[in-house]
C-alpha cells in the first residue's frame, strides 16, 4: 500500500476482464485486491527463479518513461536482457535479422577501437560513431541475447501489446504487471498492480530480479558441487582399470600353471 500498488484506473476506463482482481471502488477509482497481488507475485517469482536456475534468459520490456531507469538498473544488475527504448518490431518473430544488426554493432565497435579508424576522414568517423550510438541505444541491452528468451516480463501490457503478441505467437511465457485498464487474457503470469507509479514498478521489479538472482546463485552453487565431485571420480578410475587388469592376468597365470605338468 505504501508503494501504491493497489491503485487502479478510473472506473470508466476499466477492463471487465480484470474484475476478479478488483477489491472495490473508491472515489471513482478501482482498488486492486492486494491479497491476490501477493499470491500472483509469489507465483511469478518462483517461476522466474526456476528459469534463471536452468540457465535461460528472461527479457524485460518497459518503454514507458517512469520504468526505464528502474529496469535498466535492476535488470542490468542480474545480467538479463531488457528493452527500454522503442520496441523494435519483429524482434522475436524475426530474431535472426535482429541478431545480424547486433553483430553489425559489434563490428562497428571493433572498427572504432582499431587504429585504422583514425585514418578515416572526419565525416566517415562521425557517420560510423553516430550509427554505432544509435544501434547501441536501441539494441545494446540485448547484445548478449544469442537466442530467443525463455520468458518475457512486461510493465504495462497495454502499451507493450506488440511485444506481447510476438511472445504469444512464439509460445513464450509472458509475465506482466496488469492494471485495471488492461486485458490479462494474453498474459500467462498476471500480476495485478499499478503500472504507472514508479514506486509500484520498482517494488514488483525488485522482487522479480531478486528471485532471478537467487536462481542464478543456486545454479552457480550446483556447478561448484559438480566440479568438486568430478576429481574424486577421476581418481577412482585408475583403480577400477587396475582391478580389471589383475582379473585378466589371473586366468592367464592359471593356464600357464596347468600347461607346465603336461609338458613334463
Amino acid at each position: 500500500m505504501d508503494a501504491g500498488v493497489h491503485f487502479g484506473h478510473l472506473k470508466r476506463k476499466w477492463n471487465p476482464a480484470m474484475k476478479p482482481y478488483i477489491f472495490m471502488e473508491k472515489n471513482g477509482i478501482h482498488i486492486l485486491d492486494l491479497h491476490k497481488t501477493v499470491a500472483k507475485v509469489d507465483e511469478a517469482a518462483e517461476a522466474l527463479k526456476s528459469i534463471a536456475k536452468s540457465g535461460r534468459k528472461v527479457l524485460f520490456v518497459a518503454t514507458k518513461r517512469q520504468a526505464r531507469d528502474i529496469i535498466a538498473d535492476k535488470v542490468g544488475a542480474v545480467g538479463m536482457p531488457f528493452v527500454v527504448e522503442r520496441w523494435p518490431g519483429g524482434m522475436l518473430t524475426n530474431f535472426p535479422t535482429i541478431r545480424k544488426t547486433v553483430k553489425k554493432m559489434g563490428s562497428l565497435e571493433k572498427l572504432i577501437a582499431d587504429p585504422v579508424f583514425n585514418n578515416l576522414s572526419k565525416r566517415e568517423r562521425l557517420q560510423i560513431s553516430r550509427q554505432r550510438e544509435k544501434l547501441n541505444k536501441n539494441l545494446g541491452s540485448i547484445a548478449d541475447l544469442n537466442r530467443l528468451p525463455a520468458a518475457m516480463f512486461v510493465v504495462d501490457v497495454t502499451k507493450e501489446h506488440i511485444a506481447v503478441k510476438e511472445a504469444n505467437r512464439l509460445s513464450i511465457p509472458v509475465f506482466g504487471m496488469v492494471d485495471t485498464n488492461s486485458n490479462p487474457a494474453d498474459v500467462d503470469y498476471v500480476i495485478p498492480a499499478n503500472d504507472d507509479a514508479s514506486k509500484s514498478i520498482e517494488l514488483i521489479v525488485d522482487i522479480m530480479t531478486q528471485a532471478i538472482r537467487e536462481g542464478l546463485e543456486e545454479r552457480k552453487a550446483e556447478k561448484l558441487d559438480d566440479n568438486e565431485e568430478q576429481p574424486k571420480e577421476k581418481k577412482q578410475a585408475p583403480k577400477t582399470g587396475a582391478r580389471k587388469a589383475r582379473k585378466a592376468e589371473a586366468p592367464a597365470a592359471d593356464e600357464a600353471q596347468a600347461e607346465a605338468p603336461a609338458a613334463e
